[in-house]
């Protein structure tokens, strides 16, 4: 045979807590009366082991009157808690802390006028004390027929007990959801079971026969054994190893049977590893090969024997009288204990509460202010089903009886530590800049650090709004864990960061070489451009342009990308010397493609000196007209006829390449008035002129002269 075991069988969360609390108050009540309600839990093994132990058991208030009573894992009517104090009785309550969680929440919704109704066995005591917390009016519904049937309501509130299934829970809501206006749900399924159950049926279906184990009266162990026959194996429900037969594995005719083992949340350990005993020795009586092969189980070694076997709870071997004790049982699950840090995996995930198993049996609960939620976060942000996570232990037992445990202070710790790290070895960190704040900013590392004005940039920034949102990338230079204060510095790492990448830059620059940089700063006497890695170079306003510049201003603005030539590099004072006019073709390559003597052309005076004027033709390239060719007259001072800015014509009248020298004339490009045409003379018979000369005027012009002269008396 091959043997397979489940990975979660045996005791749940809420089953383990009660044992615990049960033993621990053996100890401690030594010489009183200890009893509990009803069996604590469905395993008659384990309570007479607990019977042992001292601890007996009573089916009425009426049979203790005095010492202590224990209220079993599937809870009671809170009348019957009020009872037992009121007999002057110590009451411990061992309920499942998943069964609280239904009681509360079906509270809640007989409060708030729902009609409760609960998905379950009716006879089970978990669901009679369900419904004790609705006045007794809620409706009990086993299956999706019976929710149908349901009275119609304004509004039905639904909780599950909590071994149900999901699909059968989920298969009542949708037919309740035709029954009301408006429907309420909890889904107060355990998680273990739901689980245990998911895996049984897995388990199932990959083997030929199952062996459930556990209570015969334990509903949770009963429908594993009905998942196991509906997943398609033979299945059979046994209680203790006395009840197993033979013949249930005959040889299969094909080859080798394959048995799998599962048990309810009520099993102890020790009464599974019987069982897997005997399945090892029916293996060997057989002269079958091999022993059980397990699943991953926590509580089990890998060689088919528990645990206890190995020295911590006995040897299940032993038999019946040798079996370990419950104080026995109780050393080989583990608790964390209060303080600890210890990973844990998310079983459920809800609104306000996180369930997390962390471990052997034990399971714990993260308050949803304990998850460490930033603002609109929920805790499906943070965490997810399945995911394993660090979790602070903050009490064993709180209130609610269950392990309280915190996401946010085990993330603090491991900050703290990593942040203790970080500032020893001098590490850079990253963080988001979350708010401005007087003196600086506040960064998040897990904790709230704070950035000092001053340490923002490597130079003062007076708008620090600017960097809310924005990852930064920082030293710690002060850590003080007591005082809850994280001081980090940005310009440490920008200032070691410069200094890295300027030694690189001086290394790598060659004089004559081309390189992309950025506008900084503008002086009056130049530029200072980044060239990269925040290294900058001078750029003298001599070199910004090949003709003259009176202020940077008037070529560059802060911001401009520029391409700039490497002059000098003088690395030991740490200075480098750039031109933008270098970078650029020189104008005086082709000047004698583009100006011919003989040119006209508009230009602007630059300058005006004794012996003329400069007027600049483009940039970088300039021309003299000289004084005596300013005018067509006289000229005694250039000033007279020309001022800087003045745009002239001027015609070319020399170049000379090589000396970078144009002679220019304003006078020569001036156009000459052409002369007025001379009148045709008139065609008579002859002209007549004085002595002194010809009057140009005919002989009849003459006549006409005399005649109006004459009539004027003259």
């Amino acid at each position: 045979m091959k043997i397979l075991l489940a990975k979660r069988a045996g005791f749940c969360f809420g089953v383990k807590r009660a044992i615990d609390l049960a033993v621990k108050v053996a100890k401690e009540k030594q010489g009183n009366r200890i009893a509990t309600l009803g069996p604590l839990i469905h395993s008659p093994q384990t309570v007479q082991r607990l019977r042992e132990d001292g601890i007996d058991v009573i089916n009425s208030l009426d049979e203790l009157s005095e010492g202590v009573v224990i209220i079993r894992s599937h809870g009671v009517p809170p009348a019957t808690i009020e009872e037992a104090k009121k007999k002057g009785l110590a009451v411990v309550n061992a309920t499942c802390p998943f069964v609280r969680r239904a009681m509360h929440w079906a509270e809640e919704l007989y409060q708030e006028g729902y009609q409760v109704v609960i998905v379950g066995d009716e006879d089970h005591p978990e669901v009679a004390a369900v419904r004790a917390y609705t006045n007794d009016t809620a409706v009990v519904i086993r299956c999706a027929e019976e929710a149908s049937k349901v009275p119609e309501s304004a509004r039905i509130g639904v909780v599950a007990q909590t071994t149900q299934s999901s699909e059968n829970f989920d298969a009542c809501i949708e037919a309740l959801r035709e029954r009301c206006h408006e429907l309420k749900f909890f889904d107060s399924i355990c998680t273990a079971t739901a689980e245990r159950q998911s895996e049984a049926r897995e388990l199932a279906s990959q083997v030929d026969v199952m062996l459930v184990v556990g209570g015969h009266n334990s509903a949770n162990t009963t429908r594993l054994a009905e998942i196991c026959r509906e997943a398609g194996a033979v299945a059979y429900h046994i209680e203790t190893v006395d009840e197993i037969q033979p013949e249930w594995f005959s040889q299969r005719s094909d080859g080798e049977l394959t048995v799998g083992i599962t048990a309810g949340a009520s099993t102890p350990n020790w009464l599974i590893e019987e069982v897997v005993e005997r399945m090892n020795e029916l293996n060997e009586k057989s002269e079958l090969q091999g022993k059980a092969e397990e699943l991953p189980n926590e509580n089990l070694v890998s060689d088919g024997t528990t645990a206890a076997a190995e020295g911590v709870g006995g040897d299940a071997s032993r038999g019946e009288a040798e079996a370990p004790t419950m104080e026995e049982y109780n050393e080989t699950l583990n608790t964390p204990s209060q303080g600890e840090i210890v990973k844990g995996t998310v079983v459920q995930v809800n609104d306000d509460e996180v369930l997390v198993h962390v471990g052997g049996k034990s399971e714990g609960r993260i308050p949803r202010n304990e998850l460490g939620l930033k603002a609109n976060q929920s805790p499906s942000d943070v965490v997810s089903v399945g995911e394993e996570i660090d979790v602070y232990v903050l009490r064993v037992e709180d209130s609610e009886g269950t392990i309280l445990l915190s996401k946010r202070r085990a993330d603090q710790k491991r900050v703290w530590e990593e942040l203790q790290e970080a500032y020893e070895k001098n590490e850079v960190i990253e963080a988001e800049v979350t708010e401005r704040v007087k003196g600086g900013l506040l960064v998040d590392v897990g904790v709230r650090g704070f950035v000092p004005a001053s340490h923002v940039d490597r130079n003062f920034v007076e708008n620090l709004e600017q960097y809310v949102g924005q990852t930064f990338r920082m030293k710690i230079i002060e850590l003080d864990r007591q005082k809850n204060n994280v001081v980090l510095s940005r310009k440490v790492v920008l200032d070691e960061e410069y200094e890295k990448a300027k030694a690189e830059t001086f290394e790598k620059l060659q004089e004559g070489q081309i390189v992309d940089g950025i506008v900084r700063r503008l002086t009056d006497f130049g530029a200072f451009v980044d060239i990269g890695h925040g290294v900058e170079g001078l750029l003298h306003v001599s070199e910004m342009a090949y003709s003259r510049v009176d202020h940077p201003s008037d070529v560059l603005s802060e911001g401009d990308k520029v391409k700039v030539m490497v002059l000098r590099v003088d690395k030991e004072r740490e200075r480098i010397s750039l031109s933008l006019k270098q970078a650029m073709p020189d104008p005086w390559d082709n000047i004698g493609e583009k100006y011919h003597v003989g040119d006209k052309v508009t230009g602007e005076v630059t300058r005006v000196v004794d012996f003329g004027a400069f007027v600049k033709l483009e940039d970088g390239v300039e021309g003299l007209v000289h004084i005596s060719q300013l005018a067509d007259h006289h000229v005694a001072n250039a000033s007279d006829v020309v001022s800087p800015g003045q745009e002239v014509l001027v015609k070319v009248i020399s170049i000379d390449e090589e000396q970078r020298r144009i002679g220019l004339s304003t006078r020569q490009a001036k156009e000459k008035p052409a002369a007025p045409p001379k009148p045709e003379p008139k065609e008579t018979s002859e002209t007549y002129s004085s002595n002194e000369g010809s009057s140009g005027l005919t002989l009849g012009d003459r006549i006409d002269l005399q005649s109006m002269f004459k009539e004027k008396g003259n």
